[in-house]
Parts: structure tokens; C-alpha cells; sequence
């Protein structure tokens, strides 16, 4: 039998390998569109990335494209991306060649019109809200005469001549002057920063603190006077221990920090009216006041004098006063010579008393007693003492009896025989306890060995950790791109990253070439390396019910 092979038909369309076909779409993408402004709605946005990047999506009721914004284009930025928000973003196509897509590259952004500006500040306003910085119980009074007023606006603009002038035509203090731009991308910071600085200014040090602290800035749109929505600026307005008077646009202008200061002001000019009162008012009051008090000190006086006069009159005389007291001090000037007579009289009786019981054969007498008594305690005291001495001469006879060395002996062999009893039964208890405790270590052994997990690795299992070193035991706790380490029996380790269904070799996982843009856009240096050889399939069966480790 024969062999015949069939010829296999040529074409002349020429052949692109992979890269070069992406690379040919990358530079017709870039070179064909340039920068372009695209308006969408910003979905997927979760904030920076740790490196600093942002990746997200634009969007509309139809088509959506991947977008990205490298980390020195973000810090730029005047107004950032917010989940849901309209914006209009400038920047270049390009495509990621390691997934076949393509995105933009934002270089500058920004919303779609008033109506996404004022749905922001509205969204904004409600979040705050909601964290009760609005509520009216944290807000404070002014001061009624502070002695410095703190300024944040603009040192060169006509608010803060306005401020000064209106405060020194109604009552000089003390100003101070934190300069800020009240406009443009660093304003909100400026400003909290600001309020903060006020705050930080210890009190009776060598620049005053400020009682009271005025956010003033003129009228404009509400793109001028964004940087006042600013969230840093409604929490530091929010925090301020120092009380806070909101002046920023005209009356019919507000700001999300009108709804955090203590005090809204509807001009510039009328936050300086509230700050200070006015000067010759409060003089003309304390005149006023000065002599309500002259003349109620006045009609004070009259009527004291009048009630003075009316107790004098009420009062006794001297002679009046004296009159019982001087009385009871002759009676007792007449009543005392009988009584001192009568007291001495009263003193010899007794005298002659005790004197009359001294004579000799009284004391003879109770001399007598007073020794019949000190004798008859004596016999007592002997007939006790004999009685004490023979009861400790028989106590002694009776020890003197049990030291014989026979007994001496007797008790010794009876105490060594006893000792030896009670060694023999703590060797055989010292025994019995140690045999039971081996056993309950064989036993507590056995069963730390059946539950080892180790054991349970020899049966084809293996132990997941993350780069902690912490076991993980469910699925969902991995994610695509993570490292982790597979412990095997016998304690041995391999490395593993996690795919989207499957776990793949660390060492032989292969990163994007060099240049290229990693999965939302991050470039990824280093080469590419060479694939690995493949290894033959284990044909070891999968143990059923295990299910996968992923």
C-alpha cells in the first residue's frame, strides 16, 4: 500500500506573529486618534491604587472604555473622579496589547456642566450631613468683645480692606491675617490649612490667639467658589475650637462650609458687623447705665438713712440698758458676806470630824487587822507553793522514767520501723503515679497524632497559606494574581500564584514583556521570560469528593 500526501495550498497574505500584530495596533490606535475628550460617566472608581494610579471606566448607555490616570497626572488634578459622576476627560488611546484592549490615558478631567457640579455638591452635602457635621448642637456663640480676629481670605483682594475698615470703625481689636488663594486647584487646602494653623496657636504666646475666626471671600460662580465645597475645608470648619463666621460670596451664594461654621454671614462686611459691636453704642450704653446706678445708689442711701433713724429712735437708752445688771450686782455684793460665813462654819465640822477618828487606839486597832490578814494570806501562799512543787517533782520523775536508754531503744526501733513502711509505700505510690501518668501522655500522644494535619498531608492533601503565613480555607479568599505557598508532606513547600481557575507555579509564571501595560494599565518592567518546558501530568487519580483547591 501506498502513502499519497496531499500538498497543502500556499498563500501570499503575510504573516505577523503576535506581538508584532499588537504593536501594529498600537501605533494605529495612538497615531490615528492622538488626544481626544471624551465625556462619560465615571463607573468602577474606587480611588487611587497603592501605587498611585487610578483605573476605572467611562461610560454611557451604550459602549464603555477603560480609562487610567498615571499617578503625576492625578496629583494635578483640580477636580477628582467620582464614582457616577458626568465628567469630560482629555487624554490619548493607546491599547494594552498582553489582554487585546484598549483604554485612554487621562491627562486632565473635569465635570460635565453646573448640573454634575451642583449634583457633587449636593451629594457631598447629604454625606456630611449624615456624619452630623451640620448639626446645629455643635455649633457655638461669638464672643461679644473679642480681643483678635482672625482672617483666611486673599491678603490683596478688596474683602480683607473691607473687613479692616468696617471692624476699625466699629471698634478697634487686634486683626490677624492667614493669606490664602480663595480660587483655583490649592484654595481647599489653603483654607484648611488655615483654620487648623488658627487652632494650633498656643494661648499667651508670642502671637495672639484669635477669638473668633472669619473664612471670608467676594461673590463668583459656583466653579470660583468650589474650593469653600471642599470636604478638608467643611471638617476643619467643623473641627475649629475656635468659633468660625462663614463670609464667602454674596447673600445668595452658599458653600457647603456656610452649613459647618458657627455663624454665617451674608457679605464679608456684615461678618465684621457681627464680630465686634459697636463702639459708641456700647459707651453711650455704660453711660446710660453708669447713671441708673448713680441713682439707684443715691435712693439706696436715702433709704437706709431712713430706717437708721427709725431704729435709733426705737432703740433704749444706756441707763435703760444697765439698770437690771447693776440690780443683781448688789444683791449679790449684800448676800456674799453671809454666805462666806456660813461656808467656813461648814469646814471646821468636818475638820472636827476626821480629827475625832485619828486618836492612837483607833489606829492600834486597824494595825491589828491589817496583820491578822497578811498572815493568814501567808499560810495560803505556802500551803500553794508546796502544792505546785510536788505536782512538777512527779511531772519530772515521769519523764526522767521514758528517757531510760531500754525505752530510749524501744521507741527508737518502733519509729524506724514505721519509717520503713512508709518508704516502702511511697516507692510503690511513686510508682503507680508515674505508670498512670505515662500512660495519659501515650494516650494524649496518640491522639495529638491522629489530629495533626501533617498526618492527613500523607493522604494526598495540602495546606494553602497566604504570604503571612496564615492557612486560608475557603476559595473566595483567594484572587487572581496572589501569591501563596502549598504545604506538602513531609513539610515540603512549593510556590504557587493564583489564576482566574487555577494556581500556577510561581517560579514559572510569566509576567508582560517590558514596556507593556499590566492589567489596568501599570506598566510591568523586566523581560519576558522563556516559557518552561512542560511537565509530564500526574496521573495520580483525584481522590473523589476533594473538589479543587481554587
Amino acid at each position: 500500500m501506498s502513502l499519497v500526501s496531499e500538498s497543502i495550498p500556499q498563500s501570499n497574505v503575510a504573516e505577523y506573529t503576535v506581538s508584532e500584530i499588537s504593536g501594529a495596533l498600537k501605533r494605529t490606535v495612538e497615531e490615528t486618534f492622538g488626544h481626544v475628550r471624551i465625556r462619560g460617566e465615571v463607573s468602577g472608581y474606587r480611588g487611587p491604587h497603592s501605587s498611585g494610579h487610578a483605573y476605572f471606566t467611562l461610560k454611557d448607555d451604550k459602549a464603555r472604555i477603560d480609562a487610567v490616570i498615571w499617578r503625576t497626572s492625578f496629583a494635578k488634578l483640580a477636580f477628582k473622579p467620582e464614582e457616577g459622576l458626568e465628567v469630560i476627560a482629555t487624554g490619548r488611546l493607546t491599547t494594552y496589547p498582553n489582554s487585546s484592549k484598549y483604554q485612554v490615558v487621562i491627562e486632565a478631567i473635569e465635570p460635565a456642566g453646573a448640573g454634575a457640579l451642583m449634583a457633587l455638591l449636593n451629594e457631598r452635602r447629604l454625606k456630611l450631613e449624615a456624619e452630623g457635621l451640620f448639626a446645629s448642637e455643635r455649633k457655638r456663640r461669638l464672643p461679644f468683645l473679642p480681643r483678635v480676629i482672625g482672617v483666611v481670605t486673599s491678603p490683596t483682594g478688596a474683602v480683607i480692606r473691607d473687613i479692616v475698615h468696617r471692624i476699625s470703625d466699629r471698634f478697634p481689636v487686634h486683626v490677624l491675617v492667614w493669606p490664602v488663594r480663595v480660587q483655583g486647584e490649592t484654595s481647599g487646602a489653603e483654607v484648611s490649612a488655615a483654620i487648623e494653623g488658627f487652632n494650633a496657636i498656643e494661648a499667651g504666646g508670642k502671637i495672639p490667639r484669635p477669638d473668633v475666626v472669619i473664612v471670608a471671600r467676594g461673590g463668583g460662580s459656583l466653579e470660583d467658589l468650589w474650593g469653600f465645597n471642599d470636604e478638608a475645608v467643611v471638617r476643619a470648619a467643623a473641627g475649629s475650637a475656635i468659633p468660625l463666621i462663614s463670609a464667602v460670596g454674596h447673600e445668595t451664594d452658599w458653600t457647603l462650609i456656610d452649613h459647618a461654621a458657627d455663624v454665617r454671614a451674608p457679605t464679608p462686611t456684615g461678618a465684621a458687623e457681627m464680630a465686634v459691636p459697636v463702639r459708641a453704642e456700647l459707651l453711650a450704653q455704660i453711660a446710660s447705665h453708669n447713671a441708673r446706678l448713680s441713682g439707684a445708689v443715691s435712693r439706696r442711701l436715702d433709704q437706709e438713712k431712713k430706717g437708721l433713724a427709725a431704729l435709733a429712735r426705737a432703740m433704749p437708752g444706756i441707763d435703760a440698758l444697765l439698770e437690771q445688771p447693776r440690780r443683781r450686782l448688789d444683791e449679790a455684793t449684800t448676800g456674799l458676806g453671809g454666805n462666806l460665813r456660813h461656808a467656813v462654819g461648814e469646814k471646821r465640822r468636818l475638820f472636827a470630824g476626821a480629827s475625832a477618828r485619828l486618836v492612837p487606839a483607833t489606829l492600834d486597832a486597824a494595825l491589828r487587822d491589817k496583820r491578822a490578814t497578811l498572815r493568814h494570806h501567808a499560810v495560803h501562799a505556802d500551803h500553794g507553793m508546796r502544792v505546785r512543787l510536788d505536782a512538777a517533782r512527779r511531772r519530772f520523775d515521769r519523764v526522767a522514767a521514758d528517757l531510760k536508754p531500754h525505752t530510749l531503744r524501744a521507741r527508737s526501733e518502733a519509729a524506724r520501723l514505721s519509717l520503713v513502711q512508709l518508704s516502702e509505700r511511697l516507692e510503690r505510690t511513686e510508682a503507680q503515679e508515674r505508670a498512670r501518668r505515662r500512660q495519659r501522655v501515650e494516650t494524649a500522644w496518640r491522639l495529638a497524632s491522629s489530629l495533626s494535619p501533617l498526618n492527613v498531608l500523607e493522604r494526598g492533601y495540602a495546606i494553602v497559606r497566604d504570604e503571612a503565613e496564615h492557612a486560608l480555607t475557603r476559595a473566595d479568599e483567594l484572587s487572581a494574581g496572589m501569591a501563596v505557598t502549598l504545604e506538602f508532606a513531609g513539610r515540603q513547600r512549593r510556590g504557587a500564584v493564583v489564576t482566574d481557575g487555577e494556581a500556577s507555579p510561581s517560579p514559572r509564571s510569566a509576567g508582560p514583556a517590558s514596556g507593556d501595560l499590566g492589567p489596568g494599565g501599570t506598566e510591568q518592567p523586566g523581560p519576558r521570560p522563556a516559557p518552561a518546558k512542560p511537565r509530564k501530568p500526574r496521573t495520580k487519580p483525584v481522590v473523589e469528593g476533594q473538589g479543587t483547591l481554587f
